[in-house]
């Protein structure tokens, strides 16, 4: 989509969007059997509960508004997910097993036209770290992002790390990301800017089996695969 036709487009009142938000995306077979679907409202209070359980161990990796301004309540917060879905502009999915909600996983600042690229962002409940779900839930949304033909059809998609939650970059490196080095007061996190390592994973550069299913059969993707 050009310049101009995205202009056209705002001008009529029709914001780009170049995603179908789908109802789930589901591991393939032989893999940890996690589902990743949108929130919803309905999920407020095991959403709720869930983040205050892990508050200790997410807080410090939680990213903020410089500015501040007033908070959003989780009403206001799902419309803005299905504004951003609406739009293109970004894909937030609950990762869950068995039902239960374990974690979520976003794909955000997503750029069309000729650049085609995204980042990705994610966190798991405490209680099932170590398990693979994490990288196996990036790859489910990088596989849907690059070759969906209903998704963005992404080029690149980032992963930013804050150098010191190692945890974080074994997510990437298990999955083959490529490190491209440091991006200086990259983010604003946990009340300040922060450097980030910056992972990339390309479309090109993927196994043919896609992530997931390397991932899952694999336990770990080669990198530049």
């Amino acid at each position: 989509m050009s310049v101009l036709q995205s202009f056209r487009g705002i001008m009529h009142g029709r914001p780009p969007r170049e995603f179908v938000m789908p109802k789930s995306l589901t591991a393939p077979a032989g893999a940890t059997p996690i589902e990743l679907r949108p929130c919803t409202l309905d999920d407020e209070d095991e959403l709720q509960t869930l983040r205050w359980r892990n508050q200790a161990w997410l807080s410090p990796w939680d990213s903020d508004d410089p500015l501040g301004g007033p908070g959003l309540t989780f009403n206001q917060w799902v419309w803005e997910l299905r504004r951003r879905e609406r739009d293109g502009s970004g894909a937030l999915f609950l990762i869950t097993e068995h039902g239960r909600i374990v974690g979520q996983v976003s794909l955000g600042a997503i750029t069309y036209g000729a650049m085609r690229t995204g980042l990705v962002g994610y966190w798991v409940d405490e209680a099932v770290a170590g398990r693979g779900i994490a990288p196996l839930a990036v790859a489910i949304v990088a596989d849907w992002a690059f070759d969906c033909p209903d998704g963005p059809r992404l080029h690149r998609i980032e992963i930013a790390i804050i150098p010191d939650n190692h945890r974080s970059r074994r997510v990437a490196e298990k999955l083959g990301a490529i490190d491209e080095g440091v991006r200086r007061q990259y983010m604003h996190v946990n009340g300040r800017w922060r450097d980030h390592e910056s992972y990339v994973l390309f479309a090109q550069e993927r196994p043919s089996d896609g992530l997931a299913a390397a991932f899952a059969a694999r336990g770990q993707v080669p990198p530049s695969a």
